[in-house]
């Protein structure tokens, strides 16, 4: 099921009981604006849904994953995760582990996380990105996600983008180590770019089409096995610099940022990209808070090393020296940086 439309949290009770899911249990956010639970609770409760549970997300781990499985009431047919990324990965891990249905509620679009095979929970405090069933339902309200904070869109916006240099590293992968290429996967992931670059407007419709392009994304990811449609060496220099800082941006905008540089690197639609940055906001909010260049050019270094066997155009040779170039003569990239 796949609803992208205004208002749709008000009709999440709607939602539940047509397959007859009548017993829920609730991950939510911490934190989370609470008319969103109201709005929700009325919902569910108008259409006869039981709410048997529900939890705050603090910690997405798995270890809080497999605490929430021992808690969980016995009657419950189906998990709902209501909010941001970390609410939305720990439901997702916990309806794979008790093999219940899955509801994802995203209040904002800050990353294609929520309708991807896999959670990204940390396991004894180290981050990991472990294998789970799509949602069996993605339920967006467009309005409560335009009305999430500038910052989360253009996260958003840079997750999404990553597909062309995440595509061209796997196209490269294939020539290069033989890694195997789903053309059908790749196709969906660029597409779902250039489908979000007919309106990328902070507005309704520039809503439902970034929201429709990172499931779309996810989806890829299903046909493809592998996180290779979606993610190349723009993530592993963000995963880099999660390690590597103590406290790390929005991952969108590390990766979007990333993505632009690895686009210079590959030679690959890169004043598209700058253009789409441009107009949605992406390079002024960066600009607000820029990142350190050191840790920057630390996290390309170690990037090839995140996944040894994962080959991007950052396996070929050390790009430091290129990136700090980029970062010192790029345009585009003046005032993201700090010295």
């Amino acid at each position: 099921m796949v609803r992208i439309k205004p208002g749709a949290l008000g009709r999440m009770g709607l939602y539940l009981s047509r397959p007859n899911l009548r017993r829920v249990f609730l991950v939510q956010s911490h934190g989370l604006v609470p008319a969103f639970v109201d709005t929700f609770r009325a919902s569910t409760a108008s259409a006869g849904v039981e709410l048997s549970g529900q939890c705050e997300v603090i910690e997405a781990s798995v270890e809080a994953a497999v605490e929430l499985l021992g808690t969980l009431p016995s009657d419950v047919q189906a998990i709902v995760g209501l909010g941001g990324g970390k609410a939305l990965d720990v439901g997702k891990y916990l309806a794979s582990l008790s093999r219940l249905t899955y509801f994802a509620v995203p209040t904002s679009l800050s990353h294609d996380g929520f309708c991807s095979p896999r959670a990204s929970l940390t396991l004894r405090g180290r981050r990991k990105s472990l294998p789970t069933r799509l949602p069996d339902a993605v339920i967006i309200d467009t309005e409560v996600c335009l009305g999430a904070p500038l910052a989360l869109w253009c996260s958003g916006v840079g997750d999404l983008v990553a597909k062309l240099t995440a595509v061209r590293d796997w196209k490269l992968a294939f020539h290069a180590r033989g890694t195997p290429l789903n053309d059908l996967a790749a196709l969906v992931s660029d597409a779902s770019v250039y489908q979000f670059m007919a309106s990328p407007t902070r507005d309704p419709e520039g809503v439902r089409l970034l929201a429709t392009a990172l499931l779309l994304n996810g989806v890829a990811m299903e046909i493809a096995g592998s996180s290779r449609p979606a993610s190349g060496s723009e993530h592993l220099i963000s995963h880099a610099l999660d390690q590597l800082t103590t406290r790390p941006a929005l991952h969108g905008l590390q990766v979007g940022v990333a993505t632009y540089i690895v686009s210079r690197l590959q030679q690959n639609q890169s004043d598209l990209i700058a253009r789409l940055f441009e107009r949605t906001g992406f390079w002024e909010l960066v600009r607000q808070n820029p990142f350190p260049k050191h840790d920057w050019l630390d996290a390309v270094r170690q990037a090839p090393s995140i996944k040894s066997d994962f080959y991007t155009i950052l396996s070929e040779r050390d790009q430091s020296r290129a990136v700090e170039l980029l970062i010192e003569k790029d345009s585009n990239l003046r005032g993201c940086f700090t010295s």
